[in-house]
């Protein structure tokens, strides 16, 4: 069956991931996507697809309903799946107002227009992190309350709760994602596995922060896409999906995977590589372990992770070794004072 598929962000990390796949495993589909190109939407991420005729790019911001509506009423959409999203935290605790824009004003523009152009499918994009902090041994699972820690997880709560009010109070057809931490090739380098790969790579710092015992489930991009595209295509409207590998490491255990990798790829000693880590001041409210029961998932649409993190990360490694020039261009100019504004504090207090 032919469809038309709205992606929002899908310049973005695991958004191109999942256009990407789609591209691939759907021929008859077609993929317009909605993206305003922020520091971390770079369209070199699906240029390979550039040109094809089942594909278009649109430049345009989620948050503004002329851009919406009328790209809803060209392209009359089977479904709307948003990627689109304000993501990291700690850029939540600098400046909260982006995310509040974006991941909740967003989402309610996108909602109306799917509403008023009957939009088969809404697939909202959410995360772990809406559960905030899970002792051990306990899961959240999808009727777990929400108690989210940062700006940013609160602003993706709100959204979570505002798709659910509109498929209760509208029967829209909205289904929920809620992915782990997911890691892979052409991640921007703010997040920690890219972070920590690029900074290995120059001989600088490896910032941890804390003593780097949080706890997290660790989701390779292309797994994650796989399982999205199971949800949109067969998910139960109105129901909520944890994706997650029910595996779990330590953020320092994760570093040390990371210097070990670096240090074979580059033929240096990964002592030498773990040498580099730098404990900082821990960041504020930071969660101290995140991990779902994704058995709703693997039981209704027979999915399952097939990637291993040692066979994931060693992958995401070279990918970034064989990618210096993506790597430089996207770390310079505002990443440089945002990296600036986020560690200069902890260098400060560690030194």
């Amino acid at each position: 069956m032919s469809h038309t598929v709205l992606i929002t962000g899908g310049c973005g990390f695991i958004g191109s991931h999942f256009v990407r796949a789609l591209h691939t495993t759907r021929p008859e589909w077609r993929i317009v996507n909605l993206d305003t190109l922020t520091y971390a939407g770079v369209l070199e991420n699906l240029a390979d697809i550039r040109e094809s005729s089942r594909y278009r790019f649109v430049r345009g911001d989620i948050a503004d309903p002329v851009v919406v509506d009328r790209l809803v009423a060209e392209e009359h959409p089977w479904a709307i799946v948003n990627f689109a999203a304000e993501s990291h935290v700690d850029r939540s605790i600098l400046d909260p107002a982006p995310f509040l824009r974006t991941n909740i004003e967003g989402v309610q523009v996108l909602l109306q227009a799917a509403r008023r152009g009957g939009v088969g499918r809404f697939l909202q994009i959410s995360t772990d992190e809406v559960y905030g902090d899970v002792p051990a041994p306990d899961r959240s699972t999808e009727d777990s309350p929400l108690r989210p820690s940062s700006p940013y997880a609160a602003s993706k709560a709100a959204a979570d709760l505002l798709c659910m009010a509109f498929a209760r109070t509208y029967g829209q057809p909205v289904i929920i994602a809620r992915s782990a931490n997911n890691y892979g090739p052409n991640q921007f380098p703010e997040k920690l596995i890219p972070l920590m790969i690029r900074n290995a790579v120059a001989g600088e710092p490896l910032p941890v922060y804390g003593d780097g015992g949080q706890v997290r489930d660790w989701l390779y991009v292309a797994d994650n896409c796989e399982a999205l595209v199971r949800v949109l295509e067969r998910g139960r409207p109105g129901t909520i999906y944890n994706i997650g590998t029910h595996e779990e490491r330590t953020n320092l255990a994760v570093v040390h995977a990371v210097c070990a990798l670096v240090g074979d790829a580059l033929q240096r000693d990964g002592g030498a590589v773990r040498s580099q880590i730098q404990f900082v001041p821990d960041r504020p409210g930071h969660d101290a372990r995140y991990a779902m029961d994704s058995t709703k998932v693997r039981m209704e649409l027979g999915w399952s992770p097939r990637t291993a993190f040692q066979e994931g990360v060693r992958d995401t490694v070279a990918w970034y070794l064989s990618h210096g020039e993506w790597v430089r261009k996207v770390t310079s100019g505002e990443y440089e004072s945002y990296y600036a504004a986020v560690y200069a504090r902890t260098w400060n207090a560690t030194s």
